[in-house]
């Protein structure tokens, strides 16, 4: 059988990393990458992985990259720590990889959970998705450098989409959710700024309403009640806040270049003091 390597990319989930890691015992390989970690996930991973790395990666593109490059394995499974793998799902990947496929990736359908509550539609956007493509030979995939869920390119063929799901506890609860709206928003703002691809106000609300009428209505939100608004929501609003920070974070550097400047013209502007006279020489002598 092809052998299989798994990683985890985790910040300060000591809380949730012993129960993620212990589901994947059925890989040939755990690697865990620790990301500014300041809580108890670094014990719990060096009892747990077969490989270690700890260190500071802001971007979520180049984190990724560097713990696939610790891996051995032909075949990739990815994981976050927040995400937990059903036994059905560990066999069906073993199924399909032992079964010498002529595709080079897959795609693994996601249950997500806000607390205990299982919310399957309305998911879209960058605040939530289906299904992910976790499941892939070395070399295929490949992701952009930016903060909150880069891009990625994808070489090979694709397998499809495999059947059980993979559990993901998404929210803790309501609040947990709008925490995450703030912190996914400004991460988004900040790879914009970077990128010099902003985008207008206008254009990023036309593009919230889309996003909430897609997930509510296309991706049948509207099953879930009102956890499906509020989803919806959380998707459009993810549209527009992102847009304009990114705005306020252009404003707030012009407005310090702005302040900056008078005092770098005055400075160069200022004419120099002339020198005082020097007494003429008659003057001394009739002193």
């Amino acid at each position: 059988m092809a052998r299989l390597s798994v990683f985890v990319c985790a910040h300060n989930e000591g809380a949730r990393l012993g129960e993620c890691l212990a589901r994947l015992r059925f890989a040939d390989e755990i690697v865990v990458l620790l990301d500014r970690t300041t809580d108890a996930s670094v014990e719990i991973a060096k009892s747990m992985a077969d490989v270690l790395i700890t260190g500071s990666f802001p971007l979520e593109g180049p984190r990724r990259e560097t713990a696939l490059a610790a891996c051995t394995g032909e075949w990739i499974f990815e994981v976050d720590a927040d995400e937990f793998v059903p036994l059905e799902l560990a066999q069906e990947i073993l199924r399909t990889i032992g079964g010498l496929p002529a595709a080079d990736h897959f795609l693994i359908p996601v249950d997500n959970y806000v607390g205990a509550r299982l919310v399957r539609h309305g998911w879209g956007g960058s605040f939530g998705t289906s299904a992910v493509t976790r499941l892939y030979r070395q070399g295929v995939k490949q992701w952009h450098s930016q903060r909150v869920h880069p891009g990625v390119t994808l070489t090979g063929r694709a397998g499809g989409r495999l059947t059980h799901p993979l559990a993901h506890k998404v929210d803790d609860d309501v609040s947990d959710m709008i925490r995450r709206l703030d912190r996914y928003s400004e991460l988004r703002a900040n790879d914009m700024v970077d990128s010099g691809k902003v985008g207008g106000l206008w254009s990023a609300a036309f593009r919230g309403v889309r996003r909430f009428w897609k997930c509510y209505v296309s991706r049948k939100g509207y099953r879930e009640g009102v956890w499906g608004v509020l989803i919806a929501a959380m998707s459009g609003l993810f549209a527009y806040l992102s847009v304009l920070r990114a705005h306020l974070i252009l404003s707030e550097r012009r407005a310090a270049e702005l302040l900056a400047a008078p005092i770098e013209l005055v400075a160069k502007a200022a004419p120099k003091a002339a020198p005082a006279p020097a007494p003429a020489q008659d003057q001394l002598v009739g002193a």
